[in-house]
């Protein structure tokens, strides 16, 4: 989603001439391209498939929307096995239209992670809940924190159900490590994203992610932290961002390598 103005086989090129050796995936354009197609495509060039997102919006009320979203995590559990990833994220949903019961709907997220993670496992993914910045509870997660996130997570294995590190909608949380740490001790850190914040956030604030290093997250510090937690797995870098994607994608590709570079490894 960084460059989402890419086509699939532009990004694959892209990955390779700046050596990349992952990349994450969204659904809507790997099920635009094809998802065999996207999952040859990407094999074939070597690359790895780090994460498919995303899976989730289990909070509705309605037996009917409940049933659709249970087939859909079900078929994006599926798309994931064909791209060879193990790791599927998870955003939860949030309140139902006219509900204000944020202890239900997590309960309703618990039971569906009941039905969907023994599937999950049977297909060798695993199913990584992303807590979002508390700005999204209403209309888009009701998981604001890791601590809530892991509270949800430890009722199954962890080889069924972890959860997602995203600096973006974690640094703000004093208890953040602390919960890193409890992730780490019980293998449930399942992907690590990078986003950094910058303000003003944009009207809706969903596209407001900013690029590595213009905002005020220090991305060496929680870099530590998963490390220290046991995490050796792949580093994604998440960007929802209007000016980048009306910027062209392949350099906005070698930028975001070169931030990487400087703001997380350096």
């Amino acid at each position: 989603m960084t460059v989402k103005q890419l086509s699939m086989p532009e990004l694959v090129d892209s990955c390779l001439e700046l050596g990349v050796p992952g990349v994450g995936l969204w659904r809507e354009p790997v099920q635009s391209y094809g998802v065999e197609a996207t999952a040859k495509l990407v094999r074939d060039a070597g690359l790895t498939v780090t994460t498919l997102c995303r899976g989730g919006f289990l909070t509705a009320i309605d037996p009917a929307e409940r049933a659709a979203a249970l087939a859909d995590n079900r078929l994006a559990i599926d798309e994931a096995a064909t791209l060879g990833t193990d790791t599927l994220v998870l955003v939860s949903g949030g309140l139902p239209t006219g509900s204000k019961d944020l202890h239900g709907a997590r309960e309703r997220i618990a039971d569906a992670l009941g039905e969907l993670g023994p599937y999950a496992e049977e297909r060798g993914v695993k199913l990584a809940i992303e807590p979002l910045h508390p700005m999204y509870v209403a209309d888009r997660c009701v998981v604001s924190t890791l601590a809530q996130a892991l509270d949800l997570a430890e009722r199954f294995p962890a080889h069924q159900v972890g959860v997602t590190v995203d600096t973006y909608h974690i640094w703000w949380d004093d208890t953040a490590p602390a919960q890193i740490a409890r992730a780490g001790a019980t293998g449930r850190i399942h992907t690590f994203q990078l986003a950094d914040w910058t303000t003003p956030l944009p009207e809706g604030v969903l596209n407001g992610r900013g690029q590595i290093g213009d905002g005020s997250i220090d991305m060496r510090e929680w870099k530590a932290y998963v490390e220290a937690a046991g995490y050796t797995g792949p580093i994604e870098v998440e960007l929802f961002n209007d000016a980048l994607w009306a910027r062209d994608g392949r350099e906005v590709l070698a930028e975001t390598a070169a931030r990487f570079v400087e703001h997380v490894i350096q």
